[in-house]
């Protein structure tokens, strides 16, 4: 099925048969695989696959032969995924066959006991999380795909999401397993909550990642049924490291280290992995370490789960020298019904400040912050926000196609609205 000659083999292709085939094709043949998302625009297209060396493209309307010049990969590499990248330039991780499977085959040791027997596809392919939990974990096990277009399943581009849809293609296929970003499964809560309806009988797993989920949302999904499992992983890493299945964990923490991944967590709360790495990014040669600074903060606790706090690129000093972690506030706010996104600003600030999506028109924002702030110290209060001028994502502008805001896009939208600096 691969086209003759071909070395790098990129694909622009929606969930399905075809992606299928040519993913397992260029494993089979040592071809390295790109798989491109849909959302991505136009120039980072053009980015992705000049940076790649990509010589042959297949999208739905056939193949196209490429004329970028070959570049060095670092030897052993089978796929490439890009990451959206926080200036909009998508950011290539080179993996091995070895490193995939090592996370694919920890995910099978994990899951089962759950005795899944039908995977539903809801993310894109291109997303790592879905290409390796949701398509080589499960093939690898004999477990059933079923793989829809996006759309059946309520996915357009990288963020407009329908519930509804979901709900309904879930029921239909009676499937055991998913996996959602953490926006999806509070749009789904939601829905289940406003339709007084339960979770779908046959699911057994409801995998999320890609972002911060928290104890609150996890606790009112098990509460209508659904079996989630909050997990933490990176691009860097080959995908998830840690899951925490329900019963086996608690609340609020990514779970323990999978059979494949190494953790630790150094002195000033950085933490690090090991076990499934990268061979590198595209176009930098330096090496990669034994240990991976994830940029995370965390903890561990005494039974082994890893807690996560936030990124510490991401922590403010306020005016006062109080150090915050935005997410651990966003964290609080997302815990109110009413708030679907909130991301918080407040460096050099005497302040606080916070941006919000509702979850619906007429919600009562000010009653949210005012919920979340009573249960916060009065220097990681919100002093001031404001509704946000469009949703947080990757057709906006202001989100990552893992769901994870960009902060300095949302500042500078907002930055009148909020009297902050972007």
């Amino acid at each position: 099925m691969l086209p003759a000659r071909t070395r790098v083999l990129a694909t622009l292709l929606d969930n399905g048969a075809d992606f299928i085939a040519l993913d397992e094709a260029a494993a089979a043949a040592g071809v390295v695989h790109v798989p491109l998302p849909l959302f991505f625009t136009p120039q980072q297209r053009l980015h992705a696959l000049q940076a790649a060396g990509a010589d042959t493209l297949v999208t739905p309307q056939g193949v196209e032969r490429l004329p970028f010049a070959t570049v060095a990969l670092p030897p052993g590499t089978a796929k490439i995924t890009f990451t959206s990248g926080t200036t909009g330039t998508p950011k290539g991780v080179c993996l091995s066959q070895a490193a995939l499977q090592a996370v694919a085959d920890g995910l099978r040791t994990a899951i089962a006991p759950l005795d899944v027997q039908r995977h539903l596809n809801v993310l894109p392919f291109a997303v790592l999380l879905e290409n390796i939990a949701g398509l080589l974990a499960p093939r690898r096990e004999g477990v059933a795909v079923i793989t829809p277009p996006l759309a059946e399943v309520g996915l357009e581009g990288s963020s407009r999401f329908d519930p509804a849809r979901l709900d309904a293609a879930v029921r239909r296929h009676e499937a055991h397993s998913l996996i959602l970003l953490p926006q999806m499964l509070r749009a789904w809560v939601g829905h289940l909550a406003a339709t007084g309806q339960r979770a779908p009988a046959a699911l057994r797993l409801v995998a999320v990642g890609g972002a911060a989920v928290g104890a609150p949302l996890v606790q009112a999904a098990r509460a209508l049924g659904l079996p989630v499992a909050e997990g933490y992983g990176l691009s860097e890493g080959g995908s998830v490291q840690t899951l925490n299945l329900p019963g086996q964990g608690t609340p609020g923490s990514v779970g323990r280290a999978l059979p494949h991944a190494r953790l630790r967590v150094d002195a000033d709360g950085g933490i690090a992995v090991a076990g499934s790495l990268m061979l590198g990014y595209l176009g930098d040669p330096s090496p990669v370490p034994d240990w991976w600074p994830t940029g995370d903060l965390g903890r561990l606790d005494a039974d082994g789960q890893l807690w996560i706090d936030g990124r510490r690129r991401h922590v403010l000093i306020t005016a006062y020298g109080r150090n915050v972690s935005p997410e651990w506030v966003e964290t609080g706010l997302r815990g109110h019904p009413d708030v679907l996104q909130a991301v918080v600003f407040g460096d050099g600030q005497p302040a606080l400040s916070a941006v919000l999506w509702p979850t619906r028109p007429g919600a009562d924002l000010q009653a949210a912050v005012d919920a979340a702030n009573a249960h916060l110290p009065d220097y990681a209060r919100i002093g001031r926000w404001t509704p946000a001028r469009a949703a947080f994502d990757a057709a906006s502008g202001l989100a990552t196609a893992n769901g994870r805001p960009q902060r300095a896009a949302i500042a500078a939208l907002h930055a009148e609205d909020l009297r902050i600096e972007a």
